[in-house]
């Protein structure tokens, strides 16, 4: 196979130098405390580290909120790995070559350990420490409790941050696209203040590795000094202090830039402003602020011993500053004055309402807390937006239609982990999922309990129990069913759109189905609708096929049984009858797969006949059977229905064609499961066995 070569015009490219920048500057650092430096790159690189850390500073002062430079924690880790990878080529150099004179180890340990000390090694070590001081004791430690606040108080605060971002959404105040930047920002927040809270610890570390190394180098270049290279303890003492000092400062004066870097990061406010506007402006924006701090300057000028000049200079200086900001108020309060008033704008009153307002309601809905936004975030590739498509299409395989699309949305108001499907706008169920964690539910079968929250299955209320992921394995050996957060909603949404598919077929989905019909069958749809039966009577028979779970998928036989009794019967539940008839051997597949034999329930002839006359003032909801005789049959067929389930088989009650109708729509109250076939619908290649009589007790 030939290999492909990339020209190397392709790997200069800009965009593939900046990705190499990083990993090239992170390999080159740590190459530093293993390789030998010549004193020139020694200079190049502590020169870099103070380009740095200025820039830095500079970058953290005209920053207008701390997002703007979320890459800071980031910048510290860097940087510090920077200087201490600096420090240890400086102090193999320090201690190889540092007897050979002042500039062994480059220019700039020199500059630092001469000319900013005046040479003194002993002033030098105290203006290190003091540097180390301030930087680990004050502005390090300062900056650290900040963020660790900050992030506390951000974390706090972002439920309601949340739940105002919600409102505004709801108002039709922003937009979608504007409300998924906000929540991407208030946690990108969260992050970026837990991330500076860890990221100080870097910065203190820093300060610690600093005074162990001048304690190291110092007795360090004393023993070279002394017993390798034969120099007086005063001259070694000498030499290695001053470039000790030289490189301790040359490190720690960048690392305190940092530090204040970070200060200025997590201490500033969300004002839209840089900080030296926003601190020139505060501080010295108030005249009456500077007349009384020019005052207070003045009294203690006068005061005899004080430094007359200076105190009385500043208080001159503030003084002016106060008599310029007052004229200026001046000036513009009396062209405001001046100033004709301006003719009053007519009030922009509210736009007068109209049909855009009526939002329509979602067909199907589902509403999640903010902890399983994750899981139908778009952005974040959620796996549930990936089952409820898996879903829709299953759906529309097995059950004959397409429903309308899912509507998801996040809601503050449910629980972090809770999440709600509704149905045109009313709540069908509801329950609570936890990612990261699984749902064991027990089918009945299993060998013991399992450590975790006991809850039961939103789809089907079975016992279950929320395990952590270390125990998935032993709860598959026990018995358990193991689902994740994601198939747990994925199931009840399922659940819920099956046996709600009746609601969900509207006249726009019917339709849809008949139109995708007349692409193969032109003809028969032309013929039935409108021609023989209006639409709403064709819906109005599919629904109640979906509402005793009877698929329509086979729609080709359902029209042309409808086109064929529709010219004698427009009566949907008639035709709903004809259609069954159809339908039947689908119907019995689906009850008893492979399976000749059909173990149903039947009704004792007396009470046949006892309904049979009753059928003529009963509704369609058994109102006008006698109430004992209704007690009676939906008590004894709820015993006989547990009965078949507890053998294994469908609860199927076998009864007469014209009451199948009736028995159907109210012994649903009875066993939800319950299915009421027509003699009629069973094909003849069947075999029946009755397995249980209900009859009525006297």
């Amino acid at each position: 196979m030939a290999t492909q070569t990339i020209p190397w015009q392709t790997l200069l490219r800009a965009d593939n130098l900046k990705a190499l920048a990083a990993p090239l500057l992170i390999i080159l650092i740590l190459s530093m405390m293993v390789l030998p430096l010549p004193p020139f790159m020694l200079d190049l690189f502590f020169t870099f580290n103070i380009a740095i850390s200025v820039m830095v500073m500079l970058v953290a002062l005209y920053t207008l909120k701390p997002l703007d430079f979320s890459v800071f924690p980031t910048v510290l880790l860097v940087t510090t790995l920077l200087r201490l990878s600096l420090n240890v080529a400086s102090t193999r150099i320090v201690l190889l070559d540092g007897h050979k004179g002042p500039d062994a180890a480059g220019k700039v340990i020199e500059a630092f350990g001469h000319f900013l000390v005046g040479g003194n090694y002993a002033v030098g070590i105290i203006v290190f420490i003091i540097l180390t001081i301030i930087n680990f004791v004050v502005i390090t430690k300062g900056a650290g409790r900040i963020a660790e606040v900050s992030a506390r108080f951000t974390l706090d605060a972002m439920p309601g941050k949340q739940m105002a971002i919600d409102a505004d959404l709801n108002a039709g105040l922003i937009g979608e696209d504007e409300a998924r930047r906000r929540r991407k920002e208030i946690a990108q927040e969260a992050d970026f203040y837990g991330s500076m809270d860890g990221a100080s610890k870097f910065v203190r570390g820093d300060a610690i590795a600093g005074i162990l190394i001048l304690l190291i180098n110092i007795i360090g270049g004393l023993i070279v000094g002394v017993l390798q290279h034969d120099m007086a303890a005063g001259q070694a003492a000498k030499v290695y202090t001053l470039l000790t000092i030289g490189d301790g400062l040359v490190a720690q004066i960048p690392a305190l830039v940092i530090s204040v870097a970070a200060g200025l990061v997590v201490s500033r406010v969300n004002d839209e402003k840089d900080i030296t506007t926003s601190f020139v402006g505060q501080l010295f924006g108030n005249p009456t602020v500077l007349s009384l701090a020019a005052g207070i300057l003045g009294v203690l000028g006068i005061i005899p011993g004080m430094p007359h000049f200076v105190f009385l200079m500043l208080a001159a200086v503030l003084g002016g500053m106060a008599w310029w900001k007052l004229k200026r108020a001046r000036e513009a309060a009396s062209v405001k004055e001046e100033k004709p008033p301006a003719p009053a704008a007519p009030s922009e009153e509210a736009g007068e309402a109209s049909w855009a307002d009526v939002a329509p309601v979602d067909v199907l809905g589902l509403e999640v807390g903010y902890r399983l936004i994750p899981l139908v975030d778009r952005g974040q590739d959620g796996e549930l937006l990936k089952r409820i498509r898996g879903l829709r299409k299953k759906f529309a395989q097995e059950v004959g239609f397409l429903t309308a699309p899912v509507h998801i949305r996040d809601n503050l108001e449910l629980r972090p982990n809770g999440y709600r499907i509704t149905l045109k706008g009313v709540e069908m169920g509801a329950g609570e999922a936890f990612p990261g964690m699984f749902l064991a539910i027990n089918p009945g079968r299993v060998s013991g309990p399992l450590p975790g929250n006991p809850t039961k299955d939103p789809a089907f209320g079975l016992p279950a129990v929320w395990i952590d992921g270390s125990l998935r394995d032993q709860a598959h050996i026990m018995g358990y069913t193991v689902v994740d957060a994601g198939t747990v909603i994925a199931t009840h949404l399922n659940h819920l759109i099956l046996s709600h598919a009746a609601e969900l077929l509207g006249r726009q989905e019917t339709q849809a189905l008949l139109d995708h019909l007349a692409k193969d069958a032109p003809k028969l749809i032309e013929e039935l609708v409108p021609k023989a039966l209006p639409l709403s009577t064709v819906q109005r028979v599919l629904q109640n096929l979906l509402e005793e779970g009877v698929n329509i998928r086979d729609m080709r036989s359902i029209i042309e049984t409808l086109a064929e009794h529709a010219p004698r019967q427009q009566d949907p539940a008639e035709l709903t009858a004809l259609v069954r008839v159809a339908l039947g051997r689908a119907i019995v597949q689906h009850l008893y797969p492979g399976s000749n034999e059909l173990q149903v329930m039947a009704l004792e002839p007396g009470l046949e006949r006892l309904l049979m006359q009753a059928l003529a003032g009963a509704g369609a909801d058994g109102s006008g059977i006698e109430p004992g005789l209704a007690d009676t049959l939906l008590r004894e067929t709820a015993t006989a229905a547990k009965k078949q389930e507890d053998l294994g088989m469908p609860p199927v009650l076998l009864v007469p064609g014209n009451l199948r109708w009736l028995m159907s729509r109210f012994l649903r109250r009875a066993w939800a499961n319950l299915k009421v076939l027509a003699n009629s619908e069973i094909p003849e290649s069947k075999t029946i066995k009755v397995t249980a009589i209900i009859g009525a007790k006297s």
